[in-house]
């Protein structure tokens, strides 16, 4: 399967995305790639290859595996762990895929919080913080001070 732009992802499992999201009372983020995150933690989002791909709980996830027959998301030649792929058949039984949502939503309640931001650019780090960095002769312990 080839991978497809984020402009080219279809119309209709968009509109099925957005409706779920909102269904679910949470927010989309992204631009390109259509994601929903929750305390710094991605929950849920659109595949290079179009598909709905949702985070879920271990057990959560291997009953989901094994009952709508779809196996773990794959990006990039990696597998993204705790994902599983939203097969099409079940983009149209709202009913069920509201229910995974709502899983996968309540599991990534349950995740530790991550930290949202990233260090402004041009932010310098302290010298003694870096590791490696070089101690002046004047801080060294055991170092002589000259007369001035």
């Amino acid at each position: 399967m080839t991978a497809m732009a984020r402009a080219d992802v279809p119309e209709r499992v968009l509109a099925i995305y957005e409706r779920l999201i909102a269904s679910a009372g949470v927010e989309r983020k992204g631009g390109k790639v259509p994601y929903t995150s929750m305390n710094g933690n991605m929950f849920s989002f659109i595949t290079q290859e179009g598909a709905i791909a949702i985070r879920l709980g271990d057990a959560d996830r291997e009953a989901f595996m094994a009952k709508h027959g779809t196996g773990p998301v794959i990006q990039y030649g990696a597998v993204m762990r705790g994902y599983v792929e939203v097969p099409d058949a079940l983009l149209t039984k709202t009913t069920v895929l509201r229910r995974a949502f709502a899983k996968s939503v309540a599991h990534a309640a349950t995740l530790k919080a991550k930290p949202t931001t990233k260090p402004k650019p041009g932010a310098k780090k302290s010298a003694a913080k870096k590791p490696g960095a070089k101690i002046s002769a004047a801080k060294k312990p055991g170092a002589k001070r000259s007369a001035r």
